[in-house]
């Protein structure tokens, strides 16, 4: 998978490599699935999300431009995939799940694989975590109408956020680097996430959750 997908597209951090390559995605995965974990596409987990494909991960995580120790806030834990990624390429994780019944299997998968300083909460993830801001780094998990102004407040001076930001039915991966006077904002692709369920993020009062891939 990493040498196939990840290397060949042009995923060049060998820190998120190194952590595609150890963590094992077939964990994250419902057992009817196993056998397409390492796929470069989407799988479903339930509840209407996904694990994303594993090239959109590194992508994702390369652009956090991620330090040891550096604090990522994740928006929307799902699998919990992703956060055991950003976990071993050396980053402090709060992630923020908005079913109980998917945080609870992460949190088990975490404790298994020995993810134990990863934070997990149940929550509305489009607030972020404003009792534990400042982070370094925000990363949306799934889709959002426009990049919450809650969500880069919740950033360090020079901080990142990275996320997927357009309409339900397709988006931009986008990377925002904050600064109090102007952010510098850069495309990095199209692409088609879930959406994010919230107070900044879309609204499901009346029952709309459009099957999506990412």
């Amino acid at each position: 998978m990493v040498e196939r997908d990840l290397r060949r597209r042009g995923i060049r951090d060998e820190r998120v490599l190194g952590a595609m390559e150890w963590v094992p995605r077939h964990r994250f995965v419902p057992p009817e699935l196993i056998g397409e974990a390492y796929s470069d596409y989407p799988l479903p987990i339930g509840e209407g999300q996904t694990i994303s494909q594993p090239y959109i991960v590194a992508l994702m995580t390369e652009a956090l431009r991620l330090d040891r120790d550096v604090e990522v806030l994740e928006i929307g834990t799902g699998s919990g995939y992703q956060t055991a990624i950003l976990a071993e390429c050396g980053a402090r994780v709060w992630t923020i799940e908005r079913s109980p019944r998917l945080a609870k299997r992460a949190r088990s998968l975490f404790a298994e694989l020995g993810y134990g300083d990863i934070e997990s909460i149940v929550g509305d993830g489009t607030l972020g975590l404003p009792y534990r801001a400042p982070f370094d780094r925000v990363l949306a998990t799934g889709s959002l109408p426009e990049v919450p102004e809650q969500l880069l407040g919740q950033l360090k001076v020079g901080g990142i956020f990275v996320g997927p930001i357009g309409s339900l039915y397709g988006q931009e991966l986008v990377r925002v680097e904050y600064h109090a006077q102007e952010s510098v904002r850069q495309g990095l692709g199209p692409c088609r996430f879930v959406p994010l369920i919230g107070a900044s993020g879309w609204d499901d009062r009346a029952g709309r959750r459009p099957g999506a891939l990412d």
